[in-house]
């Protein structure tokens, strides 16, 4: 894939997480019942780095959990006919929670909604809210985030691919041409 732009920097999303957590903050009156739950692979540790924001900012210790979408997927035989399931891990009741779903980019919707369900089974929750890093547009579904790092007008054509130190040697996010 080729290298089209740079869209945020290191320092672009701490800024980002940071604001997103004061949002969150201020939506939820301070935090109370709050969760996070990361979706794999990329939100994870996205809502790590909120989690810690919010303990900086409000001194509050919010716990965070995985959540693998594979088997709720709508094109689930499209991809692969023996999908690999990552391990979801819900240290937590979701029951009467209010969680923040946390992605790296919202494009069509379906990953949400795949997530949505996957919520849904575990238990009913007091609230579910969005955070995503980039929100590029394109969906195909009625879902909107509650909180956003950044939006990104895109082409069908293009990827942006988000990278996290942990995972990928650096952060940063990126536009490319398919």
């Amino acid at each position: 894939m080729k290298l089209k732009a740079t869209l945020m920097n290191e320092n672009d999303i701490t800024r980002a997480l940071r604001r997103i957590s004061h949002q969150i903050i201020e939506k939820n009156d301070g935090g109370d019942n709050l969760v996070l739950l990361g979706i794999k692979t990329r939100g994870v540790p996205l809502a790590y780095m909120i989690s810690e924001n919010l303990k900086a900012i409000e001194g509050i210790e919010v716990p965070v959990g995985v959540i693998d979408i594979t088997l709720y997927r709508d094109d689930l035989s499209e991809i692969n006919e023996l999908p690999k399931v990552k391990s979801t891990d819900l240290p937590f009741d979701v029951k009467g929670k209010n969680i923040i779903l946390v992605d790296d980019v919202l494009y069509t919707g379906r990953t949400v909604r795949a997530a949505l369900d996957a919520v849904s089974e575990k238990g009913r929750a007091n609230s579910i809210q969005l955070a995503v890093l980039i929100d590029r547009g394109h969906r195909e579904l009625p879902i909107r985030a509650d909180y956003v790092g950044k939006n990104v007008p895109t082409s069908n054509s293009e990827v942006v691919a988000v990278k996290i130190k942990s995972m990928d040697g650096n952060t940063s996010v990126k536009l490319q041409e398919k």
